[in-house]
């Protein structure tokens, strides 16, 4: 709700009422109502009619400028359920971002990824081959896929919580090659 007609209601002023005690017109109030943003005379006007103060009018803006970052780190979760999730959900999320500081932390979320994913699938190629060679008989893959799904997990809770602390990743790579 409207601060501004939050602290009317408050009141029990109608809009007519307001615009009475403050000076503007009914049209002015309504507007201001329906959301237009208080600037200047108007906006000490109707503070002062409504006795409060011109920043209790201000609605200050909660998001973060990373706060669709932090979701699209949080959706490279997926990749622990779904093969190659952990990028393929990140990359859609990211190119639908028009803000240029969440596209890049999604780029850098989705590199580091990719990296891991191709890390996982050689060793998930390669355990075959060493498990013959050595005989071993305990199911090699096993390792490196509980590995690297722990490493991806430990990255996305450490980047999430520098996120909402810093502003930024705590790791990634230092090249993008998106």
């Amino acid at each position: 709700m409207n601060k501004v007609k939050f602290l009317r209601e408050e009141k029990n002023m109608t809009q007519n009422e307001l615009a009475e005690k403050s000076g503007l017109s009914l049209r002015t109030v309504q507007r201001i109502e329906a959301g237009s943003s208080l600037k200047g005379f108007t906006l000490k006007t109707i503070a002062e009619s409504l006795e409060t103060t011109a920043e209790n009018l201000i609605i200050k803006k909660e998001n973060s400028p990373v706060e669709r970052a932090k979701i699209i780190n949080l959706s490279a979760l997926t990749g622990l359920i779904i093969p190659f999730g952990s990028f393929i959900f990140p990359l859609i999320l990211t190119y639908k971002t028009k803000d240029l500081q969440n596209r890049e932390i999604g780029k850098q979320i989705i590199t580091i990824q990719i990296f891991l994913s191709l890390i996982l699938s050689f060793l998930m190629i390669l355990s075959p081959f060493i498990q013959n060679a050595f005989s071993i008989q305990f199911p090699l893959f096993l390792i490196p896929l509980l590995l690297i799904l722990c490493l991806k997990l430990v990255i996305v809770v450490l980047n999430g919580i520098s996120l909402n602390q810093k502003q930024i990743l705590a790791i990634k790579l230092k090249n993008n090659f998106l």
